[in-house]
Order: C-alpha cells, then sequence, then structure tokens
C-alpha cells in the first residue's frame, strides 16, 4: 500500500484516488471539476454560481468564499444573489454568452442554489430561463434545498413537483459520491438536451461526511441515438413563445430522458436471480431501503434469493420508461418507495398502463394493492414504517424472528418513551446577547406579526404576543387585507434586515400604499443570524434604510439603540429620525402604535 500525506486540500485539488469532503463540498467541488473536464474536451470555458442560502444549503456560500482561490483559478464567478429569483435570472444569463459579440470563453455552465421557498418564488425565472434553453458549452445546474421533516423551516417541503411544473428534470442523489457524479451528468444532461437540470439536496446528505471517488476518468459519457433537430435545442435570439414550449415538450425533455437512458444513470442495486417483486427508490430512500431490510434481519443477498429486486431511479421526473418498464415486466408486485407525495408511482402507472395482462405488475407505494394505507407522504418514511412494508411484500420463505423481535423491541421503546413523557415542552428562545431579545416584545394590548428569520421563534415565546406569519418579502401584508374590516387599529410586524434586503422593503413600499396603520420593527443586527452570521448583501446601514423607506413615504421613522451616542456623527440620516435609546423602547413602542399610517 501506498502512503501519502492527507491535507484538507485534497477535497478540491486531487484529480484520481479518493478524498473526505461533506456534502456542501461536494457541491463547491463540481463546478471544479466541470471546468476541469472541459478543458480535457479542449473547451475554454468558465462557471457562473448564484442564488440564495437557506437549511440544507445555509453555508453553501461560505464554503464557496473559503475556496475563493480555487474559484479564481478555474475561472468561476461566485455572486450570492439578492435573492433567489434574481439570482437565477442572473444564471439564466450566463447562458446568453456567445448571442452577442465579445464572448471571452466558449461557454458557461451556471449553478442556481437555493432552498425549497426559494424555488417556490424563483418559479417565474425558472420557467422563462428554461424554456429559453440552456447553450451548447454551458448548461446549467439548480441545486434545490429541502428540509422534508421541517426541522429549521416555516413548512416541510419537497420541492420536485416545483421542478416538474417549470419543465425542469430533476436528479435526485443518494449520497455524497451521487452528488458529484449526478452534478456532473447534469451539466451534460443541460448540455445535450438544452434544459436545465434540478439537483435535489437533503440535510442528511449535504451535513454528512463520506470518502469519494474522485477519478476524473470514472465517467464515461455516452451520447444518446437521439435525432435532434437541425436548428438544435440551445439558447437562441427571436425565440418565440411557442415554439420554445414545443421544443421543451417534444425535444428537450424526450432528450434528457434519452441522456439517462444511454448513460445507465437508473440502474438496479440489488438483483435477484429470479425477481418476483420488485422495490423502486430514488434518492434518500436507496440509502434508506438496505437499512430497513437489515432492521428485518435480511441482508441484500438474502432479499436478492428470495426474489426481492431493488431498482434506483437518478431522474424522478421526467420517469424514464424504458429502463423501468423492462425491470417492471412480468413482476408480480412493484413497490415504490419515495418520501414525501408520490412522484414516481404516478409515472410508473401511465409506464405501465399499456403492458400485457399477466405482464403487468400490480403498482404499490402510498397504498398497498388493497387500497389500504402502506406508506406515508407525511415527513420522511421511518425506517421501521419502511420495514414495516417491505415486511408485507417480501415473498414467503425466510425466518421472521429477527423482524418480530426488531417490531417488537420499536413497540417497547416508544411505549417507554409515552411512558415518560413529560408535558413540559422547551421553549425556544434567543441566543445570550441577542438584541432581538428585548426589541421583539410588544407593549401591553397590542400584538406582532412574524416574519421569516430567527425571530420567527417569538411565534413559540408566549411573552411576545406574536402570532401569524407571511412567506419572506411579504411581512405585515396580511393585515392590509384585514384591517378595515376590525376593531383593531393596529398591528407591529417584525422584519429582519436579511429580509428587508432580500425582499421585505418591497412589502413596506405595499403597506405605505394601503392606508393602513403598522409599525414595522426592521429588526437590524448586521448578519443574517440563521444561516451562519453572513453580511447582508446589500450592507445596508441603519441611515440607508432609513433614507429608502422614508422615500417609500413612510412618515414616522424611529431608530432605537444601546447606545445612541452611536449616530452623533452619522451622516446623510433624514432629518425627520429621532433616535432613542433602548430603555425607552416600551414609550416609542407605544407612540408608535398611536400614530397613523406606516
Amino acid at each position: 500500500m501506498q502512503h501519502r500525506e492527507v491535507t484538507l486540500d485534497d477535497k478540491y485539488e486531487l484529480v484520481e484516488g479518493k478524498a473526505f469532503m461533506t456534502g456542501i463540498q461536494a457541491l463547491v467541488r463540481l463546478p471544479l471539476d466541470r471546468k476541469r473536464l472541459d478543458l480535457g474536451l479542449g473547451l475554454n470555458t468558465a462557471g457562473f454560481i448564484s442564488g440564495y442560502r437557506g437549511s440544507p444549503l445555509g453555508g453553501y456560500d461560505q464554503q464557496l468564499r473559503a475556496a475563493q482561490k480555487w474559484l479564481d483559478t478555474h475561472d468561476i464567478q461566485f455572486w450570492e444573489g439578492l435573492n433567489e429569483d434574481l439570482g437565477a435570472t442572473a444564471v439564466w444569463g450566463s447562458q446568453q454568452l456567445g448571442l452577442f459579440p465579445g464572448a471571452k470563453y466558449d461557454g458557461l455552465f451556471g449553478v442556481w442554489y437555493g432552498k425549497a421557498p426559494g424555488v417556490d418564488r424563483t418559479g417565474d425565472a425558472f420557467k422563462h430561463a428554461n424554456a429559453a434553453g440552456a447553450s451548447k458549452h454551458g448548461g446549467v445546474l439548480a441545486i434545490i434545498g429541502d428540509d422534508h421533516n421541517c426541522k429549521s423551516s416555516t413548512l416541510p417541503s419537497q420541492s420536485e413537483f416545483a421542478m416538474a411544473d417549470a419543465e425542469i428534470p430533476v436528479l435526485n442523489p443518494a449520497s455524497i459520491q451521487d452528488v458529484l457524479d449526478y452534478g456532473i451528468h447534469g451539466w451534460a444532461m443541460s448540455r445535450f438536451s438544452g434544459a436545465w437540470t434540478g439537483l435535489v439536496a437533503l440535510a442528511d446528505t449535504m451535513d454528512s461526511g463520506a470518502v469519494v471517488s474522485v477519478d476524473l476518468d470514472r465517467f464515461d459519457f455516452i451520447s444518446p441515438d437521439f435525432q435532434l433537430p437541425e436548428d438544435g435545442v440551445h439558447m437562441r435570439r427571436g425565440d418565440s413563445p411557442l415554439e420554445k414550449e414545443r421544443r421543451l415538450r417534444q425535444v428537450k425533455l424526450p432528450a434528457a430522458q434519452a441522456y439517462v437512458r444511454a448513460n445507465k444513470l437508473d440502474h438496479v442495486i440489488l438483483p435477484a436471480p429470479e425477481t418476483r417483486v420488485g422495490v423502486v427508490v430514488t434518492g434518500q430512500a436507496a440509502r434508506d431501503v438496505f437499512e430497513a431490510l437489515a432492521a428485518l434481519g435480511l441482508s441484500p443477498q438474502d432479499a436478492g434469493r428470495l426474489g426481492l429486486s431493488v431498482y434506483k431511479v437518478a431522474m424522478p421526473w421526467p420517469l424514464e420508461p424504458e429502463g423501468i418498464r423492462a425491470f417492471c415486466k412480468g413482476l408480480e408486485r412493484v413497490v415504490v418507495i419515495e418520501h414525501k407525495r408520490p412522484l414516481i408511482e404516478d409515472q410508473l402507472r401511465s409506464v405501465l398502463y399499456d403492458l400485457p395482462d399477466g405482464q403487468r405488475p400490480t403498482v404499490e407505494g402510498k397504498r398497498d394493492r388493497d387500497g389500504r394505507p402502506l406508506l406515508s407522504d407525511i415527513a420522511s418514511i421511518s425506517i421501521p414504517e419502511m420495514a414495516a412494508a417491505l415486511m408485507k411484500i417480501i415473498p414467503e420463505g425466510w425466518d421472521t424472528s429477527r423482524a418480530e423481535a426488531y417490531f417488537d423491541r420499536i413497540g417497547r421503546a416508544g411505549e417507554a418513551a409515552r411512558t415518560n413523557a413529560s408535558e413540559t415542552v422547551r421553549t425556544p428562545h434567543y441566543c445570550s446577547g441577542c438584541p432581538h431579545n428585548s426589541s421583539t416584545v410588544v407593549p401591553e394590548g397590542s400584538r406582532a406579526l412574524a416574519g421569516i428569520g430567527c425571530h420567527y421563534m417569538a411565534n413559540f415565546m408566549p411573552d411576545r404576543k406574536t402570532d401569524m406569519t407571511s412567506q419572506m418579502g411579504g411581512e405585515g401584508v396580511p393585515w392590509i387585507g384585514q384591517y378595515w374590516a376590525t376593531e383593531e387599529d393596529h398591528v407591529f410586524v417584525n422584519l429582519g434586515d436579511g429580509t428587508y434586503s432580500h425582499s421585505g422593503s418591497l412589502a413596506i413600499r405595499a403597506a405605505v400604499t394601503s392606508g393602513a396603520s403598522m409599525t414595522y420593527k426592521i429588526l437590524y443586527n448586521d448578519a443574517v443570524a440563521m444561516t451562519g452570521g453572513q453580511t447582508v448583501e446589500s450592507g445596508q446601514t441603519p441611515a440607508q434604510i432609513a433614507q429608502q423607506v422614508e422615500a417609500e413615504g413612510v412618515e414616522t421613522i424611529v431608530i432605537v439603540t444601546e447606545d445612541p451616542t452611536r449616530y452623533a456623527n452619522v451622516k446623510h440620516l433624514p432629518r425627520r429620525v429621532k433616535i432613542y435609546d433602548r430603555e425607552e423602547l416600551e414609550e416609542v413602542q407605544v407612540m408608535l402604535r398611536e400614530t397613523p399610517g406606516v
């Protein structure tokens, strides 16, 4: 065995062998490898990355900045988007390189990143950009961060359906190795098909670490035997809307399916000598299914001998039909295991519909063949739930005693947990020293509307009298829809400075036009605290924010600070703005509550 020095730079520098990295670092490495592969193809390309952070991609921007020297040497430009849809629009622009004179590179490969709420708000940009198309030597990878169990979100999320609505093919990796492999294939598929490619990012993958192969020669790209139109599928000038739609539906999406088929991205990961029951998995479920089998006391070899075979789908939408039809043909039953809502399951029924009787298996998933609930579409499917479903479908002929012991143990553990459960619930609270520990308090007789940010916790703190929230950028706007129909005449609205920069300033403009009375509390701390303490992109000072909201028509503006002397020499502060000590917060809020307007 040859030994060599292992360094922290291996994750980005090595181009052969293996290296340790986290899921986030794998995303950082991806554009470096794309540039390296392009150089091997004789292409002088560059990369462009933009988007907006949010768990599980909360630290992606920080890791990119930490890797700045690698970005620079590989011609990769990173711009932190002011919000997700503007970031996507900039990535859309990267594919327009070469349509006009002056291009310095053969193409720009793009990366967009964002959490599920950002995916939702970016729908219009996605649809326009995907319809317009990727460039021949560019391609776009849209990294979509999902929080299935709502660990750090205001709603659970599953973004594959948003991608399907935007008609963007989406890849769902099961591991960090998949992230590296699917990411590179995603760009190649984008270049071949002319469509963007989505890449799902889950916390279980992004927050984990693994030793993975970084050999660039592991890739063997196969160009599909697929008839492309003479004028191609890529970004062009003077493209009509209906022609974009025709090309997307009739050419680009089938081309993406052809790419998956030719490169065998969908494949059997657990073979059986004589398959009787098929299991179809994607993403995280491709790992979980083996853990569930182990819980039943079955090794993969044991399961295979019993006639159970597992087929892994790389691209859950649009489902590649030929490979999965060949896998399912002639089986007794096929069970689709996918977390959250059924995406593959419904497509699979359509794919298998025309098979002859006797060759068409029963398709099960969220419900079994008798119509009874089988696998949950809420949160993530737990290992015990998955194991229970597998136990119902595994062909007979195995010792179930270990499985029964497992379920007995799980049942007793659950009963013990219920027995020991107390009524005490830990109340969320602010970090020590956070100024918003006090600034989210409202006077007696008032209430506040919550916003997106760590101050969202005020919803769950009884003394804050804060309830109801909105999407990011809609803070306070729900009040517009009701103030005129209630005797309540005022509300406070919490709005973080990061959200103000992202999209909240427009909500203030809307409030001013409405005639409602409300007080926006712009919670300024010069850091986006939820995602690692990054500086707000626009970098506004309180004086600049005051100028902006005054220009929007806000007449009463005050600054509350623990040290009013800080503002003694501040320039460009609007004349009417008054400065108050934090100790006067109660009196100031009462005054603002009684002031009409915004």
